[in-house]
């Protein structure tokens, strides 16, 4: 008689609990795909209305996360679960766990910030998070990756971004890239500068306008040096950089202008040298 009970109430449970299981799961799958179809167009469409490529993977993150948890909300209604009382409960969670993950809440913070500012965009050459330089690959929630010229991957926290010096490189457009060129005290000064002037002329990368900069900045302790300014589109940078120090090198072997390295000449007085030192330590012979 008991198993028979046994029975008849599983069988009840199923009858009750069956339809709402496979409705349940049956809604988590058509409420999947459909989530994942509004967030290919909503993306698609952000492409088609040119919107910012830095805030689109953060503005489709969102929608996703949200519309997913109606749909938990939807399933957890359909077994009969008061979902205002859920609401509440998962309020108090959120509530604690943000206590908890204070420091996480700031990085989201931070880049709702670099969002809306936009002090950089992804593609920009940067100098963020106290000293880390890399080209934005893309502003996350939570961080901000850096790609090197190296190759290397560089994640740097949204809320060290904005507590430090942010510096965007490439962001104008067009910059300069400052070298320093120096020659010996006795090289010819107009010389080195037409030098100079010709590579930067040669530089592929170089714009015309406005005209490069080519001035004695300093006389050094061993060398006479040049500020060189050359303007360029800032995707150039480094290209830049890497042609004219190859090149004015070579140029100046060519023209016989030299490059100083640091040196230091040592003058003896005659009269005040042990004659020992000079010979070896061997005592001079006497004088016949």
């Amino acid at each position: 008689m008991d198993q028979l009970l046994n029975l008849e109430e599983l069988g009840r449970l199923v009858t009750t609990y069956l339809p709402k299981v496979a409705g349940a799961v049956l809604t988590l799958i058509i409420g999947f795909w459909v989530i994942g179809r509004i967030t290919s167009m909503m993306q698609r469409s952000m492409e088609k209305s040119k919107i910012d490529k830095t805030i689109r993977p953060f503005l489709t993150s969102l929608v996703s996360v949200g519309l997913k948890v109606l749909l938990l909300f939807s399933v957890a209604g359909m077994f009969g679960v008061e979902t205002t009382s859920f609401v509440a409960l998962f309020g108090a969670l959120a509530f604690a766990v943000g206590m908890a993950l204070q420091g996480s809440l700031a990085h989201f913070a931070s880049g709702l910030l670099i969002l809306v500012f936009k002090p950089y965009k992804v593609g920009d050459l940067v100098e963020i998070g106290g000293g880390q330089t890399g080209h934005v690959v893309a502003i996350q929630i939570f961080n901000t990756i850096l790609k090197t010229l190296d190759n290397r991957r560089i994640i740097v926290p949204n809320s060290v971004v904005t507590g430090n010096v942010i510096t965007n490189i490439s962001g104008q457009g067009t910059m300069g890239v400052d070298m320093t060129f120096g020659i010996g005290y006795g090289d010819d000064i107009d010389k080195a500068r037409e030098v100079i002037t010709q590579v930067a002329k040669a530089c592929p990368y170089v714009l015309d306008e406005p005209e490069t900069l080519v001035k004695v900045s300093e006389l050094g302790n061993s060398s006479v040096n040049f500020l060189v300014r050359p303007w360029i589109n800032s995707e150039d940078y480094w290209a830049t950089y890497f042609y004219m120090h190859e090149h004015v090198k070579k140029e100046f072997d060519k023209a016989g202008v030299s490059i100083p390295f640091p040196q230091m000449d040592v003058h003896f007085d005659q009269q005040a040298v042990d004659p020992a030192i000079i010979n070896g330590g061997a005592k001079p012979a006497p004088l016949s």
